[in-house]
Order: C-alpha cells, then sequence, then structure tokens
C-alpha cells in the first residue's frame, strides 16, 4: 500500500469515526423521556370544523402521541371531543400501549354542532382528571391539557379556566383561523409566550408537533451528551450546564458561543424585515428580539461589520442604512424602536430595492466588503421575486433566507445563496425563531491566500500536513523497533 493510500484509509477511518459519534449522538435522543403525564387533548369539533381538518386534528394528536412514552406508570392519554355538549372520547385509564390510544384517535368522530368551550374545559376538571377515569394522585405526575379550537366560544372561560388552573392542571391553548385571541390568553397557563399558539388553517395545526413533543421531553444532565447546547464547534460539560470552545486557531466571540477563524472580519449585512399584517404585533415583537440576537453574534464597529435595517409590506421603508449605528448598544435600541407596518407582502419589490438601494455607497455600503441580506418572511409573496432574487445573487450578495409559519418553501429557496441547505431556514412557530439566530453564521474571514478558495488546493493541503504527521509517527514507531531489535541482540 502507497504512503498516500495509507493516509486516504486513515482519512475513511476517520470519517467513519466521526459518523459513530453523530450516531451515538441520535441514539443519546434516548434519553429524552418523556416526563410521566396526565395529557388530556380537549378538542373542538363544532359546526365550523369541516370533515377534512377534524381529520387534520386527529393527525397532530397522532403525532404528538407518537414522540411519547406511553403506559401505565408513563404517560396516560385522554381525548375530550366537544361542541355544545362534550363527550369523553379516550380515558386515561383506556389505553396503556401507543397503538391501541392511536386506532381509538382514528375513530373518533366530529359532533358538528355549537362551541361551548368553558363547559368542554370544567368537564375535563371534573371527569376527565379524575381518579375514576384514570388521573393519578401522585404529585410527581404533571396534569396537562392542550385545546385545539377554531372560533369564538358560546360560553364563559375565563373563570372555569382559572379554577383549571388553580387545580394543577396546566393549559395549552391552540386557536385556528378565525379563532378569538383574547379568549385564548384567558384559557392558557402563564407564560402565555409558551402556551397560546396560532395557526392560520388546520392544515398547519402538524407544525406544532415538535414544540409538544420537547414540552413533555425531560432532558438527561449532561447537556454536551444531549446536544442541547448551542455551541458552534466544542462544548465542555460542567454541573448541570456546559461551557464553550473554539478549535485551534479560532477565537470564542463575546457571544461565548460563536467561534471566528478571524478577529475582523469585515462585513455589510442588511435585514429586510417582513411587517406585513399576516405577522400580527406580538410575533414582530419576537421578530425584533431575534435580530438582536443575530447582532450579538456580529462583530459590530466603525472598522468591522455595519448593519442596515429595512422592513416591508405593501411598500418598503429603511429603517436606518449601513455604518449609522456602529455600536452593538445603539444598533439594538433602533432595531427596538420599528414600527410595525401591517400591510401586504411585497417580497419582490423588497429585494429589489435592497439591490438598488441598501447595499449602494450612498447608503453607507463599502466597496470590495462582503455583502450580506438576511430575508425574513412569514408569508407567500403578493408579487413575483424570481427575478429580483436572482438579481440580488448575480451581483455577488450572500444571501439568507428565513421563514416562519405559512412562509413558502420555493420561495425560500430561490431567495438563498448556494449550497441553499446552508442558507435557509424555516421554523413554524415564531417562539422557535431563537434557534435559527443560533444557526446563522454571517461574518466571513477572507482568506490569506486567495488560491485556498480552490477546494483541490485545501484537499492536497490536508493531504500534505497528514504526512507530515504520519511521517512523524513512523520515524517515532522505527526508533522503537530499532531498540528493540538491539535489547534482543
Amino acid at each position: 500500500m502507497t504512503l498516500l493510500g495509507f493516509v486516504m484509509l486513515l482519512c475513511i477511518l476517520g470519517a467513519q469515526a466521526t459518523l459513530d459519534l453523530r450516531n451515538a449522538a441520535a441514539m443519546a435522543a434516548g434519553l429524552c423521556n418523556t416526563k410521566p403525564t396526565d395529557l388530556v387533548f380537549i378538542i373542538d369539533s363544532s359546526r365550523s370544523v369541516r370533515p377534512a381538518e377534524f381529520e387534520q386534528v386527529k393527525v397532530f394528536l397522532t403525532k404528538v402521541i407518537d414522540g411519547l412514552n406511553v403506559g401505565a406508570d408513563a404517560t396516560r392519554v385522554g381525548v375530550v371531543n366537544y361542541a355544545s355538549q362534550v363527550k369523553n372520547e379516550i380515558s386515561l385509564k383506556s389505553h396503556k400501549t401507543k397503538a391501541g390510544l392511536v386506532k381509538a384517535v382514528s375513530k373518533i368522530e366530529p359532533l358538528s354542532t355549537g362551541t361551548m368551550t368553558g363547559l368542554a374545559i370544567q368537564f375535563a376538571m371534573n371527569m376527565a382528571f379524575s381518579e375514576a377515569e384514570g388521573a393519578r394522585k401522585s404529585t410527581g405526575i404533571s396534569k396537562v391539557a392542550i385545546i385545539v379550537t377554531d372560533g369564538r366560544p358560546q360560553d364563559n372561560v375565563r373563570d372555569i379556566a382559572a379554577k383549571a388552573r388553580e387545580s394543577g392542571i396546566e393549559l395549552f391553548a391552540i386557536g385556528v383561523g378565525r379563532v378569538d385571541m383574547p379568549t385564548l390568553r384567558q384559557m392558557a397557563s402563564e407564560p402565555l409566550d409558551d402556551h397560546v399558539d396560532y395557526v392560520e388553517s388546520y392544515s398547519l395545526i402538524e407544525k406544532l408537533t415538535k414544540k409538544f413533543q420537547e414540552a413533555f421531553c425531560e432532558m438527561v444532565s449532561d447537556l454536551c451528551v444531549t446536544g442541547d447546547h448551542d455551541c458552534e464547534h466544542i462544548c465542555i460539560s460542567t454541573h448541570g450546564s456546559f461551557k464553550c470552545s473554539c478549535r485551534e486557531g479560532h477565537t470564542l466571540m463575546e457571544d461565548g458561543r460563536s467561534c471566528s477563524a478571524c478577529s475582523n472580519a469585515v462585513t455589510d449585512v442588511v435585514f429586510l424585515i417582513d411587517g406585513s399584517k399576516s405577522v400580527r404585533p406580538e410575533n414582530f415583537e419576537l421578530v425584533k428580539k431575534w435580530i438582536n440576537l443575530i447582532i450579538d453574534k456580529l462583530d459590530v464597529s466603525e472598522t468591522n461589520t455595519h448593519v442596515g435595517l429595512v422592513q416591508y409590506s405593501s411598500t418598503v421603508r429603511q429603517e436606518f442604512p449601513l455604518g449609522r449605528y456602529n455600536n452593538k448598544k445603539e444598533l439594538k435600541e433602533a432595531v427596538k424602536k420599528m414600527v410595525y407596518m401591517a400591510k401586504g407582502t411585497m417580497t419582490g419589490q423588497a429585494l429589489n430595492f435592497m439591490s438598488e438601494n441598501s447595499f449602494s455607497p450612498n447608503q453607507g455600503a463599502r466597496p470590495g466588503v462582503t455583502k450580506v441580506g438576511i430575508v425574513f418572511t412569514d408569508g407567500r409573496s403578493q408579487d413575483y421575486i424570481g427575478d429580483a432574487a436572482r438579481k440580488a445573487k448575480e451581483i455577488g450578495f450572500k444571501m439568507y433566507a428565513v421563514g416562519v409559519g405559512n412562509a413558502i418553501e420555493n420561495e425560500l429557496r430561490e431567495i438563498a445563496s448556494e449550497p441553499v441547505t446552508d442558507h435557509y431556514f424555516y421554523t413554524a412557530d415564531f417562539k422557535t425563531m431563537n434557534q435559527i439566530a443560533k444557526k446563522l453564521q454571517i461574518n466571513v474571514c477572507q482568506e490569506e491566500d486567495p488560491c485556498e478558495c480552490n477546494s483541490v488546493v485545501k484537499f492536497q493541503k490536508k493531504v500534505e500536513e497528514a504526512l507530515t504527521a504520519l511521517t512523524k509517527k513512523l520515524e517515532a514507531v522505527t526508533k522503537r523497533i530499532t531498540a528493540l531489535e538491539n535489547k534482543i541482540v
């Protein structure tokens, strides 16, 4: 075997070892067990819920159940179906296996009358969570109700929901379509941001599955093992927590999580933010927090990273140009002051504005500096985006596309730079946008040798380094063999 062949074999073995480590980390998901819980779904099947939509609710229930440890001593699941009357479809004591539970859910039929949500909560508190129906007395067993509704209740929910919460039931409220949002907040437990969810149609309710699977998940204490950390390079376990470190040649950034191969990445970054009415005021506040999380990761200064902000809906408005604020404190304050526009969704028009204005020298852009556009949207554009998206990338902008809720995947892919998988992100829920902020890597370091951007050159360099290291090891082994031979003689 030639020396190069031996090196290649080492590379393959190293890659396999890395894969084995990743598989082990994936298996560590088994360490994430659902906490013993008495869980009752309270599902609205009033006239406004069409049969096909009710089937989508059942699919949602099935997918949440699929992520649970169902059993007599683990999680017990019940289902209350309501309209003008209330029907106890599945008791907490009914099914000890996941398969039996899923089969029972598939057989539930809509009641198709009025919307007595208060009556349903009362029933759940008095009957579904009673010991006679299989609820457990132990203080270590959580009691959780997930309410799914698409309309305004015909009875009062405020007082009965308060009593249910006081009795120890944690209430999650999911609203669909034209649901009455104030009523959802009256029902849900605190903090409301964690317990109130909204989707525009039943076809989107499945997107909440992951949130509820995670809500019932009990993680082991080693956060590095379970992957429940946001270290860019190396996670070091500490008692009940973790700290981050960087590989050799990289520096840990101010956020304590990100790593940089250079300390002076010079970048012009422009945020293009969807301010359409579908975002809703409370979610727009979450978007502003998300922007500031990304700013925390940037090396903002007069000489390094500059940030600009543009909001769009039916029109486009520049909130502030590149270079106006050259420290994070002022920059983040300016983001917080952004006023929600609440109109249409003209993403194509906004992309054109960015290409023609935001990155122009008279708006603070610097010649020869890497240009990065971060586009956020929560829905389908009302105008054509193809030409504008293509133009931005042809000019040389590095484009990131971030979608939430009803954002269209094909549009996000059109906007994103290559490789697309590294430049577009999606989450179903505004509350989980922080995870995207952790993944975005904006600062780009300029290589000292521009030829090193060629992947072949990089590979050759790695092979040469590996050969050098291997040669040293072989020399050491040879010396040991010689020493042993001398002893034997």
